[in-house]
């Protein structure tokens, strides 16, 4: 046995009960302290939880955060400043620097002409930022101001060089009108195949509910005249794009497709895609900046449908991976060609 075990043997008997009854209430509450298990360095305790709490004094009443404030900055009134280890005077030490004046040697000094001094002499701002143009200076003004003295005869910089710091003024480009298709309309003649009805355009068109694009799709099973299908920012997610897949699967006429900027996942272009191998009249087919990347298996989907089907000839989409982009512009050459070769027969 140790001589540490040894030292334990003599507590091995003592009553606890009998310790605790004769200490004095003082002591009980130290003792509470102590045995309090606190972890100070625990940060998803509250700062209460973290430490003992060891005030004494009463509370003085309820929180006022105005007269509390107002204590803080009249305590920091009332402390005195330090002073500074050297005081500030306001002198001021040394000279201002001034720049010598640098004189010109003889041999560099230009003489022209008195017709061209005197014309030079009166010469506007704007006459001499065209001079300045035609002497090939431009870093003193625009490249439009450089061109426009450049490629006229006549002074186009009526601002002078005053205006090389300013920046060229365009005219505003308005917003692009919206779309003034009216959708039930389009719906009712893809319906009736009306044989006048070759393009549908809904692009930028976001408030379209669901069902009427489905039964868009639908009535585009039976149409024999729609060439063109375009559902650009419409918003569209996996229902619309199943319904263009099952569409395409029956469909023998269409030959643009158009999907691009919309809520695509990789789910439902991977439906399209597989749609789009049994359908041989069509020839473009765009599904680019979709709200999030398809993936490496749908890029690899793309090319493989690109290779398989030489009706494609127009294909719009960003490729990130090189290997799927070789193969789809190695595949897109080949149809154009194999198009090409049809049409001389």
């Amino acid at each position: 046995m140790s001589s540490y075990q040894k030292e334990l043997e003599k507590y091995r008997d003592i009553d606890e009960d009998e310790i605790l009854k004769t200490l004095s209430p003082e002591e009980l509450e130290q003792l509470d302290c102590e045995l309090q298990e606190m972890d100070p360095e625990n940060m998803l305790l509250p700062a209460g939880l973290r430490q003992r709490d060891q005030t004494k004094k009463s509370p003085t009443g309820p929180l006022d955060r105005d007269a509390l404030l107002q204590y803080l900055e009249q305590q920091a009134l009332e402390v005195k400043e330090r002073d500074d280890l050297v005081p500030f005077t306001g002198e001021k030490k040394g000279k201002p620097y001034i720049q010598p004046k640098r004189e010109i040697p003889a041999q560099e000094q230009i003489t022209l002409e008195p017709e061209l001094e005197e014309a030079l002499a009166h010469a506007t701002d704007a006459e001499m930022c065209d001079i300045a143009a035609i002497l090939d200076m431009y870093t003193l003004m625009s490249n439009k101001q450089y061109y426009d003295a450049i490629c006229s005869g006549e002074i186009c910089n009526t601002e002078g060089i005053s205006s090389v710091v300013q920046p060229d003024k365009y005219k505003p480009v308005p917003d692009e009108p919206p779309n003034p298709t009216n959708i039930e309309e389009i719906l009712k003649s893809v319906r009736n195949n009306d044989k006048e009805l070759e393009e549908v355009n809904l692009n930028n068109i976001q408030d379209i509910p669901i069902p009427m694009l489905t039964e868009l799709c639908e009535a585009m099973k039976t149409n024999t005249y729609v060439r063109s299908l375009s559902l650009v920012a419409t918003r569209s997610g996996d229902p619309i794009a199943n319904a263009v897949a099952d569409m395409l699967r029956e469909n023998r006429s269409l030959q643009s497709l158009n999907i691009e900027s919309n809520f695509i996942s990789s789910t439902g272009l991977m439906a399209v895609l597989k749609a789009v191998r049994e359908n041989a009249t069509l020839t473009e087919l765009r599904v680019d900046n979709q709200r999030q990347w398809p993936g490496d298996a749908v890029e690899m989907e793309m090319a493989t449908v690109l290779e398989q089907c030489p009706s494609i000839v127009r294909f719009g989409y960003h490729f990130t991976q090189q290997g799927p982009r070789a193969r789809a512009a190695q595949a897109m050459t080949r149809n154009n060609e194999l198009r090409r070769q049809q049409k001389k027969r």
